[in-house]
């Protein structure tokens, strides 16, 4: 219960400005936007725990603090802030003169973003799920690389579902395999689409393999030791365009239930939180030790994101399905592991 104090902290604070923001109703929206974060995101938990066990504490801590406060404020508010602006053409945030006007005439002037969220949100939430394409085909390309990059090892000796773990792991033979596959199937989906969209598709598929590569070879460039994935400056810009990748389709999810960016970032913040109250508890109790299956069931999760994420150019799959896939995975692999553990005598009656 200790890892979860925090969690629980932020949430009552954060309801607590939602029932202020919009009353019963915007309390029940924001418990209802954490609850469907938290429980899409276990898959994010259980990679970020995969990642920390290998990380020293400075950077563990460093990861706990800052890395949240980008989560919660970076990534899911200021993010789609930027991107609105670049597709409008619009300052992100008002500035002095904004100031100046509004003291002037007494109107507030939709001259920048952020005003425009608050003052016509509609329009805002318009201008930014235009922009799903791009973020679904950039995040899909980039969550497809760590599920391949996981699987495609052929020194790996631990598989779940063995056949096809197997045959994977056979492949990771091929040099450059994960970026190989990924860009076969950005191809495949480009010639699916109108050509108008599937340039922009491809476009932001290319940058999403691109930035995985850059990032996962920057370990040796800053001189981290191993890979970028372990440990370092590296591991933790990882894990921050990792969480991005995880959340933003969930920020488009979002305006299905409100246009209220504050109320969004109260609840999807709010999930974070637990997201990492979770990493942390994984971490903390070598969870990951335990339940030798669990791995697996969370890169699974991610593959299956990540395929869905790539099909939404073309096809509408509900997060609820996204959801319960990726938790259908996860806790048959905690299963299977428990019963693995049971049989071997692990678990002493």
């Amino acid at each position: 219960m200790k890892y979860f104090y925090s969690s629980l902290l932020v949430t009552l604070g954060g309801l607590l400005g939602a029932w202020l923001l919009g009353g019963w109703a915007g309390l029940w929206i924001a418990f209802n936007l954490a609850l469907l974060e938290t429980s899409l995101s276990f898959d994010n938990a259980v990679v970020n725990a995969s990642v920390l066990k290998h990380w020293d504490e400075k950077w563990r801590k460093r990861f706990l603090l800052w890395g949240m406060l980008i989560a919660v404020f970076g990534m899911r508010v200021i993010f789609p802030l930027l991107i609105v602006a670049i597709i409008a053409g619009m300052a992100p945030m008002p500035g002095p003169i904004a100031l100046f006007d509004y003291f002037s005439t007494g109107a507030w002037p939709v001259n920048d973003v952020l005003s425009l969220a608050m003052v016509e949100p509609d329009r805002y939430a318009a201008i930014l799920t235009s922009a799903h394409i791009e973020v679904t085909a950039f995040g899909g390309a980039f969550l497809l690389l760590v599920f391949l990059n996981f699987f495609l090892d052929h020194e790996k000796d631990t598989h779940w579902f063995k056949p096809v773990e197997q045959l994977l792991s056979r492949l990771g033979k091929l040099e450059m395999a994960p970026v190989l596959l990924a860009m076969l199937l950005l191809l495949l989906m480009t010639a699916s689409l109108p050509a108008a969209q599937g340039l922009r598709f491809l476009e932001a598929g290319i940058w999403g393999v691109i930035v995985y590569v850059l990032v996962d070879g920057l370990g040796g460039v800053i001189g981290d030791e191993g890979t970028t994935v372990k440990t370092g400056l590296g591991g933790f810009i990882y894990l921050e365009i990792l969480d991005a990748s995880f959340s933003f389709d969930g920020v488009l999810g979002a305006f299905a239930l409100t246009k209220n960016i504050f109320l969004i970032a109260i609840g999807l913040g709010i999930g974070a939180m637990f997201v990492r109250s979770f990493t942390l508890m994984l971490v903390e109790k070598e969870t990951l030790n335990a339940f030798k299956y669990l791995e697996h069931g969370a890169f699974w999760a991610i593959g299956a994101l990540s395929l869905v994420m790539l099909l939404a150019a073309r096809f509408h799959v509900p997060e609820v399905i996204t959801g319960g896939v990726a938790a259908l995975l996860i806790v048959l692999a905690v299963l299977h592991s428990w019963a693995i553990r049971n049989k071997e005598g692990g678990i002493s009656s």
